[in-house]
């Protein structure tokens, strides 16, 4: 608990304890002083809420007064001038007491997303000739080595060299198993090293390394409202003048009307006044909305705000991306077929200079199919070999391979170039890379990927969710993605699409959903950044190691389980429908009470249920949103 909430809690113990005893004075010591009995009320209600008065007074003079604390000024000391000295103390106790509660739910909202701002390193401990020296993470430089011993936190993003450990990234991803890392694994900085000490070569600036992501979007996250909070911010600034203008005129106009005693009229609209606070609304909307934001954050689903958690919610069309997304992307050579042999009357030599020719065209690029070819070429890339490179995107690259023009790409990329030749026609599911060589077709490529182990679940989940429509979008050829699509039960599928394409169906699926519905598309961010951006919803799939889907998406999974996506909705649908509880709950609460109020039927402890006691029912039912399940 902050010092700020225990000094609070003292006031509010404190103002309670003279509130009882003025209550025992004023009932059960008879003869007693009118002046003490008033003294004692005095000091209970200062003690509870002096701070509310300084603050009130401080707004009145800053002409900032139409507030909550304004509101509670003047109903509470309104009651002092009514003689209704206890009803007065007990409408800024429970005040005060209801700001405690709502102060100790938001500080553990707080919590739940501000535990992730412990990800960020201290310090580094860099590699420097013969000695290792502890500097803060923005002094190290790209290619700088770095040790990290077990308990330290990794500092920067780099590519393990030497050693062997299991690393804690729950703090990450909200997965709670350890992740195995040896030479050449990738680590991110944020990461907890867990048993051995490993040498890592820095690949980013600390400035762009994952942590510093993750928290720049963690931080902004809070600053982008839903229309629910904005609604609710706008409704305040104006219904907070309008009920204080229809108290005056309760307190008013009805005893110049009738020519009856004022004192009555005052009570009712000093009833009026207190029931009619918004800090209910005011605060649990927001409350349900950060404790969603905090709650998806620990599951592993980075949210960049409560605007984009409100959307999630009415998402009724998800369109995913095949590769990376449903698959693994950990592509796998299986097949090198030259042109003009069959089986295993294929020479070696042959094998070996087809798969020469492509991996050294595809050298440049990151895309997991490269990599997959290196990784079967596996040699070193003699750069001076390679010259005149072109990448087409979305067909192929083009490059010149020991003084011969290779083509290597999809069978429309060898077409486009006149190229003729008899393409697979088999139903096997894979990615095919055809090879031309001096403008005469020399071969193809067969490579496979895997699904990933929770994509039948994910897609199951989001159909159990009431997902009406679900998309599998890929560049990949139609028998490959007919087989994942048939694999996964997904029905609608658009296959052999170019980048721009893919922004073509978007538009078309955008078109026919409902208006109040929403379109999610699901990528891995290595070529999705339009599609994303162009989608109601982004979703960026193990963003953790993807500039591009940092930037374009607006929910980040930092795992690659595609199952989250289900988890990431039923979270925002679940943190709108408390928010939405609240707002029923608290407006039908402080109608019925306001009227009653205005007909004299009710009393004051009645208006400080209808607000303190509803606000703290709403703050309870808004912490739910705090859970990630």
């Amino acid at each position: 608990m902050s010092k700020k909430l225990k000094k609070r809690l003292w006031r509010i113990l404190a103002g309670a304890a003279l509130f009882i005893a003025a209550l025992c004075a004023e009932h059960f010591i008879k003869g007693l002083s009118y002046n003490i009995v008033l003294a004692l009320y005095l000091a209970a209600y200062f003690a509870a809420g002096s701070d509310v008065v300084r603050d009130g007074v401080q707004n009145i003079v800053k002409g900032r007064a139409l507030d909550e604390k304004f509101l509670m000024l003047v109903a509470s000391l309104g009651a002092f001038f009514i003689s209704e000295c206890s009803e007065g103390v007990a409408v800024m106790l429970f005040y005060q007491i209801g700001e405690w509660f709502q102060s100790y739910a938001v500080g553990r909202s707080r919590k739940s997303i501000s535990e992730l701002m412990d990800i960020r390193p201290d310090y580094a401990n860099v590699v420097r000739g013969e000695e290792i020296v502890q500097v803060s993470p923005e002094e190290v430089s790209v290619g700088e080595l770095i040790e990290v011993k077990p308990g330290e936190r990794i500092p920067l993003d780099g590519i393990v060299t030497s050693g062997r450990t299991s690393l804690d990234t729950m703090a990450l991803t909200g997965e709670s198993l350890p992740r195995d890392v040896a030479e050449g694994s990738d680590v991110i900085s944020g990461c907890v090293n867990l048993t051995g000490v490993i040498t890592a070569r820095v690949t980013k600036p600390f400035a762009e390394s994952t942590v510093t992501r993750i928290l720049s979007l963690v931080e902004d996250a809070s600053s982008r409202k839903s229309e629910s909070e904005t609604f609710i911010s706008r409704f305040a600034r104006y219904y907070t003048p309008a009920v204080v203008g229809l108290a005056a005129c309760l307190a008013v106009v009805p005893p110049l009307l009738t020519g009856g005693g004022f004192s009555d009229w005052i009570y009712r609209a000093l009833a009026f006044l207190v029931v009619s606070c918004p800090c209910a609304l005011v605060i649990s909307i927001p409350l349900s909305f950060f404790g969603g934001l905090g709650g998806s954050s620990r599951a592993g689903i980075l949210v960049k705000g409560s605007n984009y958690l409100e959307a999630l919610s009415k998402v009724e069309t998800v369109v995913l991306d095949k590769t990376g997304t449903l698959t693994k992307g950990n592509f796998v050579v299986t097949e090198v077929c030259p042109a003009g042999y069959d089986g295993d009357a294929i020479p070696s030599e042959k094998r070996d200079e087809l798969l020469a020719f492509a991996a050294l065209a595809e050298s440049a690029s990151n895309h997991p199919i490269a990599k997959a070819l290196l990784a079967a070429y596996g040699q070193p890339v003699d750069r001076t070999r390679i010259k005149d490179l072109t990448d087409e995107a979305g067909f192929g690259v083009s490059a010149v391979i020991d003084g011969h023009r290779v083509l290597a790409g999809s069978a429309k990329h060898l077409q486009n170039h006149g190229i003729g030749f008899g393409a697979f026609s088999g139903e096997q599911a894979g990615t095919i890379v055809y090879v031309a060589v001096d403008q005469t077709y020399a071969g193809y490529i067969f490579i496979t990927d895997e699904l990933r182990e929770d994509a039948a679940e994910a897609i199951g989940s989001l159909k159990r969710l009431g997902i009406k429509e679900i998309v599998m979008l890929t560049g990949d050829r139609k028998e490959t993605a007919e087989a994942v699509g048939k694999a996964l039960g997904i029905t609608k599928i658009r296959s052999e699409l170019l980048p721009d394409q893919k922004v073509d169906e978007m538009e078309v699926l955008l078109s026919k959903k409902s208006s109040s519905g929403r379109l999610a598309f699901v990528g891995d961010g290595m070529n999705d950044a339009p599609v994303l951006a162009r989608s109601d919803v982004g979703i960026a799939m193990g963003g953790l190691g993807s500039d591009a889907a940092i930037e374009a998406a607006d929910v980040v999974i930092m795992t690659d389980e595609p199952s989250k996506i289900a988890a990431g909705i039923r979270i925002a649908r679940r943190t709108v429908r408390i928010a939405r509880e609240n707002t029923i709950f608290a407006i039908g609460v402080k109608a019925a009470i306001l009227v009653l109020a205005a007909f004299g039927q009710a009393t004051m402890w009645m208006a400080v249920f209808g607000d303190v006691g509803v606000a703290f029912l709403a703050i309870l039912n808004a912490m739910r949103a705090m859970r990630d399940h």
